[in-house]
């Protein structure tokens, strides 16, 4: 049995990190789904760009439609809907097996608008509706101004999945958001069960303080954080306010494991994935990262629901100097940049294709 089986039998949901109109082409997706217990996908502003700029697959599309379009922002949103409503339909059945659980897409509102709830939360009506999915998230930064977005949306019947989150803090925040979205729908006798997930970015946290670590704890501090925020959401699945809205019905938020390829090249290429194994959770892995851990992956006992031994790590941080508070809020405002920079680069690439 591959590991990436293990994982999945463990109640891990394995999602690829990664889109393009290839791998939908030459049945890659597919043999992904049926030999590497892929059940899900995500997208972001970077993936597609490096999907368009770096190979044929979109040229035809993208001169034959970029007038009708009438701009690279639309013309982008059309061509990854065709990629993920065709992504979506493969993973159709296993989201309905699951009752909806597992089996979705990704697609996020265009970092322009993180600052803006009132048109993020309008883009991720048009964008949900134009998908016509059941099976498609919504990805909207955790940020600050993000959050009455979130709220906002599941209380339209949404799915969300929250973005760049990187601590335990964001996470609860998130998810206080979610929570309020479905307290709103149980108020205005609404079904409750909209999906949700809430991604925690793991590997940044090491990238940030490379060289900078304490003896011993190299690549050790986002999958500390990682842990804090597992006991976090777990101690929340067992909450009086969360028993009571699962009680009337409402869908738990999961917490999903977002960055996990390993960025160091002296460490192990499996090192986040083999680390936070839990299960109810989502692991979402780029492509070399799946690939690697299907080869010679292990799977370990599964995360304690306590956290393990996080608090004794972050201490050894916090004794070197480093303050994990401020370094969260800092990776989600270079995070927030890095998605507008990458949303820039993508138009442009759009536009340069076009005019080719």
């Amino acid at each position: 049995m591959k590991a990436t089986e293990q994982l999945h039998h463990m109640g891990q949901s394995l999602w690829l990190d990664n889109i393009t109109r290839g791998l939908i082409a030459n049945d890659t997706l597919q043999r992904y789904i049926r030999e590497l217990s892929i059940t899900g996908l995500t997208s972001n502003p970077s993936i597609f760009d490096h999907a368009i700029r770096d190979t044929g697959f979109y040229d035809e599309a993208i001169r034959g439609k970029i007038e009708a379009a009438q701009g690279a922002e639309k013309l982008f949103f059309e061509l990854a809907l065709e990629d993920l409503t065709k992504a979506a339909d493969l993973f159709r059945p296993i989201h309905d097996a699951t009752n909806g659980v597992d089996g979705w897409v990704s697609l996020e509102v265009s970092p322009l608008l993180a600052a803006e709830p009132v048109k993020t939360l309008q883009a991720a009506k048009q964008l949900f509706a134009a998908a016509d999915r059941p099976n498609l998230f919504i990805k909207i930064p955790g940020t600050p101004k993000g959050l009455s977005a979130i709220e906002d949306a599941i209380f339209a019947g949404i799915p969300i999945n929250v973005t760049l989150l990187f601590s335990r803090n964001q996470y609860l925040k998130a998810a206080s958001a979610y929570m309020r979205g479905i307290e709103r729908r149980i108020e205005a006798r609404l079904n409750p069960a909209v999906h949700s997930v809430a991604s925690i970015f793991v590997s940044r946290w090491d990238v940030a303080i490379a060289g900078k670590e304490p003896d011993g704890l190299s690549d050790c501090l986002g999958i500390a954080v990682a842990r804090q925020a597992y006991k976090a959401y777990r101690d929340l699945l067992i909450s009086p306010r969360w028993v009571q809205l699962a009680a009337q019905g409402a869908s738990p938020q999961r917490l999903l494991w977002a960055s996990t390829g390993t960025k160091n090249p002296k460490a192990s290429d499996t090192l986040y994935i083999t680390a936070l194994a839990a299960p109810d959770t989502v692991n979402t892995m780029p492509e070399a990262t799946l690939l690697a851990f299907a080869d010679h992956g292990q799977v370990p006992r599964a995360l304690p629901v306590d956290g393990g031994d996080c608090e004794t790590v972050l201490d050894g941080f916090a004794r070197a100097g480093i303050d994990a508070g401020k370094l969260a809020e800092q990776l989600q405002r270079e995070g927030a940049g890095a998605f507008v920079k990458s949303w820039n680069d993508l138009l442009l690439c759009i536009e340069s294709k076009a005019h080719a």
